[in-house]
């Protein structure tokens, strides 16, 4: 039973994820908004709810490490092996002028956690404050894309009502597909007595960031570099900003020592790769991201044993 639910969400993730790039930019030609804000927004923030119903859920069940680990693992996760098999199916070019204000909320986001996990919890007034910054960045970047050139994709767009249809196809599927794998790898890896923490790092986090690689990998098949990499970019702020503050202010969460210890410095390292290639290379090419991938796997290696 189990590993049935693990492959029905793989295909529930991958069905989800075409409709909701399908969706996306649909909407963003109909609104002849940048592509790039629908991938921040819509389908960043969209992808990301699974996170916050597997964080809140581990948060209330008495399981602070999967709630954390699922965070700062998605995160971990996005950057490394998300971008790195999205630029080895097609390199992501360089996708506009917001990405400098993005990859800089995204980067700061990742070292505000560095006082709020030493403090030894995420309280309600944390969770409360990063939310705030969550809500300040989406006006920021909504103000900023109504003057902005509207880069949107070529073609004859498909009605906003089907566009939109597609879009809560997308992510109603992203949703049950992710619920539905994360009990049976859940299941499945306590089986072989891993601990929570490494749970919520790794499998959890791969788990509920399906959605931001199903939705990547099929816009880098398309082509769709905006969709591809402000889904991550998107992602990763609202996984901190809003699930994270979200889960806080629902019920504070404890912070073990070994998330400020190695696991957010690991996520502020890539963080800060990521940031640097998408600031100083014209795009990040197959070569990138095989070595994202070897990075990836070499985290995971060394999460095991600590």
């Amino acid at each position: 039973m189990d590993w049935l639910l693990l492959f029905g969400g793989l295909i529930g993730l991958f069905i989800g994820g075409d409709a909701l790039v399908r969706g996306a930019v649909g909407i963003a030609r109909q609104l002849a908004m940048p592509p790039l804000l629908i991938g921040l927004t819509v389908v960043g923030f969209g992808t990301s709810m699974p996170e916050l119903l597997v964080s809140v859920d581990a948060a209330l069940s008495g399981v602070p490490d999967i709630a954390i680990g699922n965070i700062v693992g998605s995160n971990i996760g996005n950057m490394l092996l998300i971008v790195g098999l999205s630029a080895i199916v097609w390199p992501i070019a360089h996708v506009g002028g917001t990405i400098p204000r993005d990859a800089a909320v995204m980067m700061a986001a990742a070292l505000i956690l560095i006082p709020i996990f030493w403090l030894g919890e995420v309280g309600r007034i944390s969770g409360a404050a990063l939310f705030a910054g969550l809500i300040a960045y989406l006006v920021w970047a909504y103000r900023q894309s109504r003057n902005a050139p509207a880069d949107t994709p070529e073609g004859t767009a498909a009605p906003i009502w089907q566009s939109a249809l597609w879009l809560v196809f997308g992510l109603a599927a992203l949703v049950l597909g992710a619920r539905a794998l994360v009990s049976g790898a859940t299941s499945i890896a306590r089986d072989f007595g891993l601990s929570e923490a490494f749970i919520g790092l790794t499998i959890v986090a791969i788990g509920t960031s399906l959605p931001e690689l199903a939705t990547s990998l099929i816009a880098a098949f398309r082509r769709q570099s905006a969709i591809a990499i402000g889904n991550i970019v998107g992602s990763n702020i609202s996984n901190v900003l809003g699930i994270l503050g979200i889960t806080a202010v629902i019920t504070p969460i404890p912070v073990a020592e070994r998330f400020l210890r190695f696991d957010l410095l690991v996520m502020i390292g890539v963080t800060a790769v990521l940031v640097a290639l998408l600031l100083l290379r014209p795009a990040i090419g197959r070569a990138h991201g095989l070595v994202l991938l070897v990075g990836y796997a070499a985290y995971v290696w060394v999460a095991q044993g600590i």
